[in-house]
């Protein structure tokens, strides 16, 4: 079936849809620009964010967003990989903190650089005005509470 007479899809004005697009689309490329570094966007998206603080793996979970089993294999990958470490908290010897390991930095710079060439890829298409909107939104959006 094609488009309607009206000439506009029927999903065109569908908040969830779209967001499920542009998320898939994005992320398709960005998986594959970086397999040259080994990482996937999710074990980028931990590193980078363990970087930043002792965070044990439960804050990793909520920072990140993923569930509990996901973060345990992606740690597993990254650790196997010598990107990153499970180290005893402070204190608690039962928690344990991700710390990132110099082969783990190295890798998220390498990666933040393809990620950011994506990223104004994509956005290249909107004038830089719509851009910081977008952006904007979204962040706001993403730390809506329900």
């Amino acid at each position: 079936m094609g488009e309607s007479a009206t000439g506009a899809q029927p999903l065109a004005a569908n908040l969830g849809w779209l967001l499920s697009q542009a998320s898939h689309a994005l992320k398709t490329e960005l998986t594959a620009a970086l397999e040259s570094t080994g990482l996937s966007p999710r074990a980028h998206h931990v590193l980078k964010t363990a970087m930043h603080g002792e965070y044990t793996q439960t804050e990793l979970v909520r920072m990140v967003g993923l569930d509990k089993t996901t973060m345990v294999v992606t740690l597993d990958e990254l650790e196997a990989a010598g990107l990153a470490e499970r180290r005893p908290l402070a204190g608690d010897r039962r928690a344990r903190v991700i710390v990132v390991t110099k082969a783990g930095v190295a890798k998220v710079r390498q990666a933040e650089a393809i990620a950011a060439r994506i990223h104004e890829d994509v956005l290249e298409t909107l004038p830089p005005r719509e851009r910081e909107a977008l952006l904007s939104g979204l962040a706001r959006l993403s730390r809506a509470e329900p």
